[in-house]
């Protein structure tokens, strides 16, 4: 019986190998926004080393300074950005006016 359950196990721990072991690839959609022009668009670009500007342009817009201070600082500590803090201020500036 333990045999049976060895071989078995084996088997199937053979058969699901090559599929955990396969690179996973995703095509992914063409850009359909970029960033808007403004000071601090230029340092804004570190924010699409993680996603693209569709993501920001899609957020509610005219939201003020402290709900693009909570994202970006969102964005560093649950996230891990690395984005250092004068950048970070830079970031939210250009959000809060531009989006």
């Amino acid at each position: 019986m333990k045999r049976r359950l060895a071989f078995l196990f084996f088997s199937l721990a053979a058969v699901a190998a090559p599929a955990v072991t396969d690179p996973i690839a995703y095509r992914l959609p063409p850009e359909t926004a970029s960033l808007e022009p403004g000071p601090g668009a230029d340092t804004a670009l570190l924010c699409e080393a993680c996603h693209s500007a569709d993501y920001i342009s899609t957020q509610p817009s005219k939201k003020g300074t402290a709900f693009w201070e909570a994202e970006v600082q969102k964005m560093i500590k649950v996230y891990k950005a690395p984005i250092n803090p004068k950048d970070a201020a830079a970031i939210v500036d250009y959000l809060a006016v531009t989006y």
